[in-house]
């Protein structure tokens, strides 16, 4: 398989880089770790344009079951059907609609599959994904058929460390935890989205932006959306590099608390 090496778009570090690869080199799992913010979900948007290869997106919720991934059987829609004179109620397989996971198996060529923030679901989803992710397959047994997959996909899988995830299923993946970007590498983000920003600009924006992320009052701290949307807002009401640290204008695209907001208000020199 063909290398990740990171778009255009996406600027990965060393490490983070070194993990994907591992990982599809091993075919396991890479569970990636970070604060919300960190483009953990972008990453696998961006293996999948490097490597030319679909994405399928399961987002996980509170109340996702592992088996919403396998297949739903409609039993309702047959009982329905059976009751008003549907066609074919008999045909038990046109009742059964694969999952994301399902989906990923069954494509006709390898898929990037995102299971994202795996950490929003019960304690049990992980493991109850075990046999499935080891084995590349699993059953319906309203059908009796098998679905194995006919290519492994690149699997990855998100958290936001929310809440601690069971040692069977880390074991079985590459994990990396992405830390926040430095000033330096939050640069070359930023420069991505805006090729002609102003250096001048640029530098006052990141000395505001780490300046606020380094005060301990400030409970959900400002992340890299955040400062995208705020040189947009800096951008269209015309302010000048001088005026962002000391007035720190459109404060409420960075933070979204009123407490931290007031907090900042309290302290800010």
């Amino acid at each position: 398989m063909k290398e990740f090496k990171g778009t255009q778009q996406y600027v990965a570090s060393e490490d983070l880089l070194r993990a994907v690869n591992i990982a599809m080199v091993l075919q396991k799992p890479l569970l990636i770790k970070g604060e919300p913010g960190t483009g953990k979900t972008m990453l696998a948007e961006a293996i999948s344009a490097a490597l030319g290869k679909k994405l399928i997106i399961w987002n996980i919720k509170s109340t996702t079951k592992a088996q919403d991934g396998l297949y739903v059987y409609d039993v309702v829609q047959r009982l329905y059907d059976s009751q008003f004179g549907g066609q074919n109620v008999d045909d038990v397989e046109k009742y059964v609609k694969l999952g994301k996971l399902g989906e990923a198996f069954t494509d006709d060529e390898q898929v990037i599959l995102l299971i994202d923030e795996i950490d929003k679901a019960d304690l049990e989803f992980p493991n109850d994904l075990l046999w499935e992710l080891d084995r590349m397959e699993f059953h319906i047994p309203e059908t009796g058929r098998t679905v194995k997959a006919k290519h492994r996909p690149v699997v990855i899988i998100t958290s936001n460390a929310e809440k601690e995830l069971p040692d069977a299923f880390l074991r079985r993946c590459v994990f990396h935890y992405i830390d926040f970007p430095d000033r330096e590498l939050m640069a070359d983000i930023v420069r991505v989205h805006f090729p002609q920003l102003d250096e001048a600009l640029l530098d006052q924006v990141l000395t505001a932006f780490y300046k606020i992320r380094s005060m301990p009052q400030i409970k959900k701290k400002p992340s890299t959306s955040e400062i995208v949307d705020w040189i947009l807002a800096l951008q269209h009401g015309g302010v000048s590099p001088d005026r962002v640290v000391k007035e720190v204008p459109y404060l409420g695209v960075l933070l979204k608390k009123n407490e931290d907001m007031d907090a900042l208000r309290r302290t800010w020199r």
